[in-house]
């Protein structure tokens, strides 16, 4: 079982900045893309962002121009830079990885970092 670590999570007034991180640990596979997704209490889980091993992102649409994804690939590791943030975007965030040994693929999930926006 591969634990993906999440950290970065807390509470922010609108407006304000927060950096999410999530870390892969070294193993005998492969990382491919990686990426963000939410869940707001009873809505389903949403993408938030993905970055390829190539960095090709992808957004959804309303964080762009707001947030930002990178990664290291030297570190297994992904982050997720969220400025000018409202309260809709308050919300479990959950880092994603697919893995790959051979040609097999799979994908983990971290374990949520909770983020709260609020005055």
């Amino acid at each position: 079982q591969v634990q993906l670590v999440e950290s970065g999570g807390g509470l922010v007034q609108p407006g304000g900045s927060l950096r999410l991180s999530c870390t892969v640990p070294r193993g005998k596979y492969s990382v491919n893309t990686m990426g963000w997704y939410r869940q707001a209490p009873g809505k389903q889980r949403d993408l938030v962002a993905t970055i390829s091993t190539t960095g090709i992102y992808n957004y959804a649409d309303d964080v762009k121009g707001r947030f930002s994804i990178s990664r290291d690939n030297s570190k297994n590791t992904v982050y997720l830079q969220m400025n000018a943030l409202k309260p809709d975007d308050t919300a479990v965030y959950y880092c994603n990885a697919n893995l790959q040994w051979g040609k097999n693929f799979r994908d983990y999930w971290g374990q949520g970092t909770q983020v709260t926006v609020s005055s």
